[in-house]
């Protein structure tokens, strides 16, 4: 393994600053999570919500008009949209509306495409959607973790942007994972910045704290159920060739990690064919 030279360590704030300048769409996920778990939230509610971001309520419109929620090109509005998925599919919606958004910009010093970005996301949220289910666990909170996985990732690598030059991205055959080489080169891995992120926007303390440890890298990580959850599902999208090159060492399925997310083998079968299929009615949707 090599010895990379270091950029400047990125402090808290410049993190945060970099995070500011990603799509709005992520914080709005922090909100509509908030709105769904108060039993008070209308429809209308959640649709003023979203209509906030043009950008994205024009895609949440597109995409509803798909087979996957049910639309036929009937959907001309974020008010349709909403009151034809309803609370059950809304998170869903939206989250296949911000996967398509955060895909359009590759991850350069990471060697990931847009594609790749874009597929990993969806299918980890699917994945750990279904999981999270078969365990009696909290599904929507599951789901979000999954789609934002690879927040630390995208900070990253807008935050090395003229201070990385091309000889110190990250190579597969120099660096045994990505946290390996971010630690060298920034002093932080992407686990710990999303982390951040999330606690600064208020995302629920379970979903940080997993995405920390979601590795299982260190002792007590595997105490989270979350954290193995999110760890299975990547070994699902390894399985079904959508994980990030980078990562591919820690998504060993084992007997333990199995027991930590509470789910049986049989459970995770389910899981993989029922995330092959809600993957790709997702595609299809953002291609229509």
């Amino acid at each position: 393994m090599p010895a990379a030279v270091a950029a400047a360590p990125f402090s808290r704030e410049k993190l945060l600053q970099v995070a500011r300048s990603l799509p709005a769409d992520l914080q709005v996920l922090s909100k509509l999570g908030d709105m769904l778990q108060d039993i008070n939230s209308e429809l209308d509610q959640i649709a003023a919500l979203l209509r906030r971001d043009v950008a994205l309520a024009a895609r949440i419109v597109r995409i509803s008009n798909s087979p996957m929620f049910g639309g036929f090109g009937q959907v001309a509005s974020i008010e349709d949209a909403v009151n034809r998925v309803g609370f059950s599919e809304i998170l869903k919606l939206v989250g296949t509306a911000t996967a398509a958004r955060f895909s359009e910009r590759a991850l350069e010093h990471y060697g990931v495409s847009a594609a790749m970005l874009r597929d990993n996301m969806l299918y980890g949220a699917f994945a750990a959607e279904g999981l999270a289910r078969a365990a009696g666990g909290d599904a929507r909170v599951a789901y979000t973790a999954g789609l934002l996985r690879p927040l630390g990732l995208m900070v990253l690598d807008r935050a090395g942007r003229g201070q990385v030059n091309r000889h110190q991205h990250f190579i597969p055959a120099q660096w045994p994972s990505y946290s390996a080489w971010e630690g060298s080169l920034f002093g932080i891995d992407n686990g710990e910045v999303a982390a951040l992120i999330l606690g600064e926007w208020r995302f629920p303390v379970e979903l940080g704290h997993a995405l920390r440890g979601h590795y299982l890298a260190h002792d007590g990580d595997a105490d989270s159920p979350l954290a193995c959850v999110l760890n299975l599902a990547n070994g699902l999208a390894l399985g079904a060739g959508r994980a990030l090159p980078g990562e591919t060492t820690w998504w060993e399925i084992g007997p333990e990690k199995l027991r930590g997310a509470g789910v049986d083998a049989d459970a995770l079968a389910e899981v993989a064919a029922s995330t092959e299929t809600a993957f790709h009615a997702a595609l299809a949707a953002l291609a229509s």
